[in-house]
């Protein structure tokens, strides 16, 4: 039995054989066939939009440059890539790989930059300022701050002035970017609406064709984000190094809208920021209140912690008012109220913090009225802050 097994075995191997000696890629219309596919072409691209606005909101400068990158699909190599734009006239075009080596100088040099940068963000709120007291604060800043990077850029060594040098001469080395590129930048000389088309061609020279509408949308300012006046209670957290916690939060007449808060004074470690906090008695005598400016149309997040003492149940409001808002009793009033937001004392623990939000708009307002007043039981307030919703 084991004899014929191995017979069969090898009268199966010499069958196989025979039918390869067969095969002769020399005979006619045999081999491999023609490929018919088509390359599938796809392209994804990133704003890359930068612009600078002066204090009142004027364009200085704006930049519509957007990162093109194409492909085509795994099947089927793209070898060649031919980029159209529609309307063309202003576009130009710029090496992928310009601005990263404009960042990687900014990483060589990171000390000096991070200093410059602080640097022409103060002298850029410079003239924007009103207040005479601050704009001494912001000038000594900048001065000191100078010095500072006087200091960084003397102690660069010559071996990282040795890689920018490198750098520099990479940046002027670089090819211009064409529409043959795989990934390049477009830069647009204004908004509007451009058709972009991609064209793929694979090693055997097929093509195929893609495009989209491209909108690139004016540029608009930063919504600034308001700034809230000693915001964690603490003394001396004032623009001048001064203040005791509670003199940005005093309103214009505590007759009107009640006394300012106490303040409650805890280890480090205890309170959600600092080692102060905002007390309010049990009595409901005592208000916080802040204006603050905000940009009218834009949304805001702000968020707070509130504690109790949970001697007696107790609540604790804060508003979000209209700025003729003129006294407690007119806090009251819906037609005053931008938004608000009431919390009590029922299921939290003794003088364990919670946070909580507000989101707003600021709708036609150009500033806002924060308010608090709490009432039946002792309660803390810390650690405010505001956002600019996206």
């Amino acid at each position: 039995m084991k004899k014929h097994l191995f017979n069969l075995k090898y009268i199966v191997l010499g069958t196989i054989i025979s039918l390869t000696s067969c095969v002769s890629n020399s005979l006619p219309e045999v081999g491999d066939l023609e490929d018919f596919t088509s390359p599938t072409p796809f392209f994804n691209l990133t704003d890359v939009t930068s612009s600078e606005f002066d204090c009142d909101d004027v364009e200085l400068w704006a930049k519509y440059e957007y990162n093109f990158q194409a492909g085509s699909n795994l099947a089927v190599n793209g070898t060649n890539y031919e980029w159209t734009v529609t309307p063309s006239d202003g576009v130009t075009f710029v090496n992928k790989d310009l601005p990263i080596l404009h960042q990687s100088i900014k990483a060589e040099r990171a000390t000096a930059t991070a200093f410059e940068e602080q640097i022409a963000k103060l002298e850029f709120k410079l003239p924007c300022e009103s207040n005479p007291d601050k704009v001494v604060v912001i000038q000594a800043e900048i001065d000191a701050l100078k010095v500072e990077l006087a200091a960084a850029e003397a102690a660069i060594t010559d071996e990282v002035l040795e890689n920018i040098a490198n750098l520099e001469t990479s940046i002027t080395e670089l090819d211009d970017a064409t529409l043959q590129d795989q990934e390049l930048i477009f830069s647009f000389p204004s908004p509007g609406v451009y058709t972009v088309s991609l064209t793929v061609t694979d090693n055997l020279g097929k093509s195929e064709s893609t495009e989209k509408l491209i909108t690139v949308n004016q540029a608009v300012p930063t919504i600034a984000v308001p700034e809230i006046g000693e915001p964690g209670f603490e003394d001396n957290s004032l623009f001048d190094g001064s203040g005791d916690g509670r003199d940005s939060w005093r309103a214009p007449s505590s007759s009107k809208w009640g006394s300012v808060f106490q303040i409650n004074t805890k280890t480090i470690g205890t309170l959600p920021e600092g080692t102060q906090a905002a007390k309010f008695p049990a009595d409901g005598s005592r208000a916080l209140y802040q204006e603050i400016e905000v940009t009218p149309g834009a949304t805001y997040v702000l968020t707070y912690f509130s504690a109790f003492n949970m001697n007696n149940l107790g609540e604790i409001t804060i508003s979000i008012l209209k700025p003729t808002t003129d006294s407690h009793e007119e806090a009251q009033l819906t037609e005053n109220i931008v938004a608000s937001r009431t919390d009590n004392s029922i299921g939290r623990v003794v003088n364990v913090f919670k946070k909580h939000a507000i989101t707003f708009e600021a709708g036609d307002n150009e500033s806002v009225i924060i308010y608090g007043r709490n009432s039946g039981d002792e309660s803390r307030l810390d650690s405010f802050d505001i956002i600019v919703k996206q």
